[in-house]
């Protein structure tokens, strides 16, 4: 299983990711959706390249905390290899989301981790039930990578 972790060089003063816990958390999230031996592209963005990225691919303005690209489906899913996909994070959104929360910006970017990965394996709150489904797997598991 590989993961892939990508951010922008932190400035000062500004909250920075623990680059080592997001990987391993990443990695068992993807053991426990007996994906160990996919591969994962997770990129931590400022507001700026997540709200382009929002705009061009959803069609929405502004920044949003978190963006899935599955390879699982689409134009080139045959050659896609083990790679399940890219989750893009949205650092500024993540930050003030965890201010807001009350919980640390390590925790709020693990959990828009799990949310994206989610989404590259199909899952979606489109529809109550499927919500409802979404949001149990979240809790479980976030349960598995608390620690």
């Amino acid at each position: 299983m590989s993961v892939f972790v990508s951010a922008p060089p932190g400035r000062r003063g500004e909250p920075r990711v623990d680059l080592a816990r997001l990987r391993a958390r990443a990695e068992r999230i993807l053991g426990e959706l007996c994906h160990a031996g996919s591969e994962l592209s997770v990129a931590l963005v400022d507001d700026a390249a997540i709200a382009s990225l929002n705009e061009r691919f959803r069609g929405r303005p502004g920044p949003t905390d978190v963006l899935s690209f599955s390879m699982l489906e689409g134009r080139h899913s045959e050659r896609r290899g083990a790679l399940l996909g890219d989750v893009v994070v949205g650092l500024g959104v993540a930050s003030r989301q965890a201010r807001r929360a009350g919980h640390s910006l390590d925790d709020e970017v693990a959990r828009l981790v799990v949310h994206g990965v989610l989404h590259l394996l199909g899952h979606d709150h489109v529809r109550s039930a499927e919500t409802r489904a979404m949001r149990r797997e979240e809790r479980r598991l976030w349960r598995a990578i608390a620690s």
